[in-house]
């Protein structure tokens, strides 16, 4: 098999830039997908090349049908793609009497739209590839809910509905189709949580700790990887121990 080609989107911050690292370090070629920080994307490029690896920076919103369409036509111009990974997200946290239509529609078309126009655009050729995994970040939000995010919580738990069907229309083509609920993650984002909530945040947790990148990293690594050939349909969850 030629070299292995894996499609991160919102792959140059946060826990997508440790994905598309950890991947690289794995021996994938790597197709980056970014729509702002293209200072960051540029950086992150220049890391995976410096591994070794070939990187091709993609500039898409993911919620915009046609500019997927357009950037999946760009990615399969070079060859193919062996794994796509459904990293970019967005949260509008409100209370729903607070909530805007804005801030609800935002987070759908970003989160759950834009994980379809990825499955979608791509599907034409991973399908004649019959080989393929697909790998869908949800959240343990859209297991169990969370007070001031319903637009969140809504789209990661259709994510999940959604990966669990199209991993049975893609089974028969040898491509498999997962997804990834993080828990509590240290980032940029939590870091901005006040200390109270945060160690209230923390108590909650079986392991007594936030989760790191690597840790999503390390998962999405593992159902890229040839040994989880055998898995579809799944939520993986890493969380600490907090939805059990």
């Amino acid at each position: 098999m030629s070299q292995k080609v894996a499609l991160v989107t919102g792959g140059n911050t946060g826990i997508g830039k440790t994905i598309v690292l950890t991947l690289a370090s794995e021996g994938f070629d790597i197709l980056l997908n970014y729509v702002v920080m293209e200072e960051e994307a540029i950086k992150v490029k220049e890391e995976v090349e410096g591994m070794g690896r070939t990187c091709t920076l993609l500039f898409a919103d993911v919620s915009n049908y046609e500019a997927v369409e357009s950037m999946m036509e760009k990615a399969f111009t070079a060859g193919r793609i062996d794994v796509l990974v459904n990293n970019a997200g967005i949260t509008r946290d409100q209370l729903l009497v607070a909530m805007t239509e804005q801030e609800f529609d935002a987070v759908i078309n970003v989160n759950l739209k834009g994980t379809f126009n990825c499955m979608k655009h791509a599907a034409r050729k991973m399908l004649k590839q019959r080989a393929g995994k697909i790998i869908n970040m949800a959240s343990v939000i859209g297991l169990m809910g969370n007070a001031g995010q319903i637009n969140y919580a809504a789209s990661k738990a259709a994510v999940i509905g959604m990966t669990k069907s199209i991993a049975k229309e893609f089974a028969p083509r040898n491509i498999q189709v997962n997804a990834i609920a993080p828990g509590f993650i240290e980032t940029a984002m939590t870091d901005k949580i006040p200390a109270e909530a945060r160690e209230k945040m923390i108590a909650e947790i079986p392991l007594k700790r936030l989760g790191q990148p690597q840790d999503i990293a390390n998962a999405v690594a593992f159902l890229a990887s040839d040994k989880a050939d055998y898995i579809t349909g799944q939520v993986l969850v890493v969380d600490g121990g907090m939805v059990m």
